[in-house]
């Protein structure tokens, strides 16, 4: 038998450890581009009746069938499908994360992260290189000029920024008592989720949900179906400006977009907008010291890449908050992993 011949049964032998550690890393975004494809393609929608061959899919979805068919192989190998029997394909948890009606919907991060964040991704080197954002780099402009001048686009990321503030938004109204407040301020709140949460745990309290005019010029029927919408006022503005007064001011995911002087820009006009007695409460993720493993620590690199902003320890956020005349008072864990980090006026 030559040496270039192989014994029928035998096994070759495996890479060492490290190199199947490392393959695995190098190639994840495989698996995130698929992900990104069906939901793209809308495949857990068409599947909520219940299994569908391939070639319907393909259908439905005016896809080409045998690509269709090796897509579904791969993300049933990693549970995002099923295949209950030969050839027909279902849902999973996984995949019914991706409809889009479900709650706390998943599909529009999905696209949101296969799309422009993964094209700026792509240019990540330069990041890491100039200390600027890679997306505007990419793209020509900042990502907030960019959904604002792509109507299509900016419905997608709203809608994940809904999606993913659903899992926060119950934490933090578990965590946190908002009853004592008068008026609390979302500010940067989106089409106001975690505002309709607190808003339905206090119910003697009143919003005020602030955000670009074209933001929250939709935000209308998400404070209507969750029955806030007689106590909240939706004000269109620039937080670098200006923001509306109240008791409270929740800024949840907002800071992690920004530098440290723009934050305190931030920061200072909901001082200025304060009474003495008032609160901030930031909804960010902390990042824990030293070596420990966090997800924020990669998100702080994809900030770094879309935003130009970052994550911060418990001690950056002290800072953060003296130079804008705020003084740290405590940092509360919610169970959806973002804390609740609060100040006062100092």
């Amino acid at each position: 038998m030559s040496s270039e011949t192989r014994e029928v049964g035998s096994i070759p032998a495996s890479p060492p450890q490290p190199a199947n550690t490392l393959l695995q890393m190098m190639t994840s975004y495989w698996v995130a581009q698929a992900i990104y494809v069906a939901a793209r393609l809308g495949l857990a929608d068409h599947l909520a009746g219940g299994p569908m061959t391939c070639e319907d899919l393909a259908a439905a979805t005016q896809s080409h069938a045998p690509s269709l068919r090796r897509l579904l192989r791969a993300l049933v190998s990693v549970g995002v499908f099923a295949e209950p029997t030969p050839g027909r394909y279902a849902l999973t948890p996984l995949a019914a994360l991706l409809q889009s009606a479900t709650p706390g919907s998943m599909r529009s991060l999905a696209i949101v992260y296969g799309d422009e964040c993964y094209r700026a991704w792509g240019d990540f080197l330069h990041s890491i290189r100039s200390g600027e954002p890679a997306f505007a780099h990419h793209f020509g402009m900042a990502p907030f000029a960019y959904f604002a001048a792509h109507p299509a686009a900016d419905r997608t990321f709203n809608e994940a920024m809904i999606g993913y503030t659903q899992r926060v938004a119950d934490a933090v109204v578990a965590a946190y008592d908002f009853a004592p407040f008068g008026t609390v301020v979302d500010v940067g709140g989106g089409y106001g989720t975690i505002l309709a949460a607190v808003l339905r745990g206090a119910p003697a309290a009143r919003g005020v949900l602030f955000d670009q005019p074209h933001v929250v010029a939709d935000a209308r029927a998400l404070l209507t179906a969750a029955g806030v919408a007689e106590r909240c006022t939706c004000v269109g503005g620039d937080f670098f400006a200006a923001v509306p007064s109240g008791d409270a001011y929740i800024l949840s995911q907002i800071l992690h977009d920004w530098d440290d002087e723009r934050c305190t820009a931030i920061l200072a006009q909901c001082r200025r907008a304060m009474p003495e007695h008032g609160k901030l409460l930031v909804v960010e993720l902390v990042l824990p010291p030293g070596a420990e493993p966090s997800f924020g620590k990669w998100l702080d690199l994809h900030m770094l890449a879309v935003t130009g902003g970052r994550e911060r320890t418990a001690d950056e956020f002290d800072r953060l908050f003296r130079a804008a005349a705020f003084a740290l008072e405590r940092v509360l864990p919610t169970s959806a992993g973002p804390s609740i980090v609060e100040a006062i006026p100092a």
